[in-house]
């Protein structure tokens, strides 16, 4: 039996997910009473609004600590990979993927855990493979954070045991230079025989190499809009020859009728509500390394945007000016974007209801039939 055809492999230009949805207040560190819950039963309707709207996949964070500050964004989630389970059962259609720590999960235990979410959902499971950087998300676990290239060498002994495992009939031995295992089998394998979609994204050179060997879903960062066609080709250059994966990026929508509305929008959720500790703590884990001071300049540079979204790539405008984005992105080369909004309810109707429809016409969708 073939692997069934999920919305990842439909034929629209230019794919879209959201993103975050199983985080307290989603990817925005905002005081406004706007600020996303993230309870069981939101998750649920907001996952059949994007499957109603015609979107392809689900994509949740995995976080196990928070940002901190007043509203300690991100501190309250679900975990990622019985949270896609879920969603899978409660759907028919739209793609869900769990996002998987490596240096906390077991192989052998997660490779039957995966292989069951796929069966629930017949296919349309997805597998996002983070090697790690929180330091102290890794000292929860009593796990250590290895050196930087080394924790993507970690990641590679892991994938080939979960694929090893979703391939062999016969039972098989693994010795590597992170795992001694004896006598491995797993049944049942993926639905189709085929294994579930592998998405990862990296910055450095070690994480887009991992990326660009194993992955379908090739995640980018976006620094800077002009680098985006460059960066994009560079990405999937790195695959190896036969391969031809999909370059995805992921933003927040920040979008309003005209310019002027969304900028008010804009200042009222992240200057006037903004949780600027929480954003002060995130570049001080991420950028300056856990506790050490940052510099004023560099809370005012960096906060806006990581109030907003986390540090994911603004799509901020008018309706006509975040589609006009998304056509520059697709036209640079990227299959598609995971989006997070300040209240996924509030704003989806803008997305269905406005950017859709532009983006059809702008040839990068086709109009959901349902």
């Amino acid at each position: 039996m073939a692997r069934p055809k999920s919305r990842m492999d439909n034929g629209n230009a230019f794919k879209l997910g959201l993103f975050g949805m199983n985080c307290s207040g989603g990817l925005t560190m905002t005081k406004a009473k706007e600020r996303w819950d993230q309870s069981w039963e939101n998750n649920l309707a907001a996952a059949r609004l994007a499957e109603d709207a015609g979107l392809e996949f689900l994509l949740p964070i995995g976080r196990w600590h928070g940002y901190q500050g007043e509203t300690d964004t991100e501190g309250t989630t679900w975990e990622t990979l019985t949270c896609a389970t879920g969603l899978l059962a409660a759907t028919k259609e739209i793609s869900a993927f769990c996002t998987l720590h490596v240096a906390f999960a077991n192989p052998v235990f997660a490779a039957k855990q995966m292989v069951t979410a796929d069966h629930v959902g017949n296919g349309r499971f997805g597998i996002n493979i983070v090697s790690g950087w929180n330091k102290g998300e890794f000292g929860m676990f009593g796990v250590t954070l290895r050196e930087h290239d080394e924790r993507y060498a970690y990641s590679q002994e892991w994938v080939e045991i979960v694929e090893k495992i979703w391939s062999e009939n016969e039972r098989f031995d693994y010795k590597g230079k992170y795992f001694d295992l004896k006598g491995v089998l797993g049944k049942p394998k993926p639905v189709g025989g085929k294994r579930p979609l592998l998405m990862s994204a990296g910055a450095s050179d070690a994480g887009k190499a991992f990326a660009a060997r194993h992955a379908d879903c090739l995640f980018m960062t976006i620094y800077d809009m002009e680098r985006v066609p460059g960066d994009a080709a560079k990405l999937r250059s790195l695959a190896p020859a036969g391969r031809n994966p999909g370059v995805y990026a992921s933003g927040h929508l920040f979008t309003r009728k005209t310019e002027k509305e969304t900028k008010e929008w804009y200042d009222y959720i992240v200057h006037e509500n903004g949780d600027w500790e929480a954003a002060k703590h995130i570049i001080n884990i991420r950028v300056a390394g856990g506790g050490q001071s940052v510099p004023p300049e560099v809370v005012k540079e960096r906060a806006p945007q990581l109030i907003a979204g986390i540090g994911t790539s603004p799509m901020a405008g008018s309706y006509d000016q975040v589609a006009e984005k998304f056509k520059y992105l697709h036209d640079s080369g990227l299959s598609g974007m995971a989006i997070g909004m300040v209240n996924y309810f509030e704003e989806f109707p803008i997305l269905r209801d406005e950017i859709l429809p532009r983006l059809e016409r702008l040839g990068l969708r086709q109009p959901y039939k349902h």
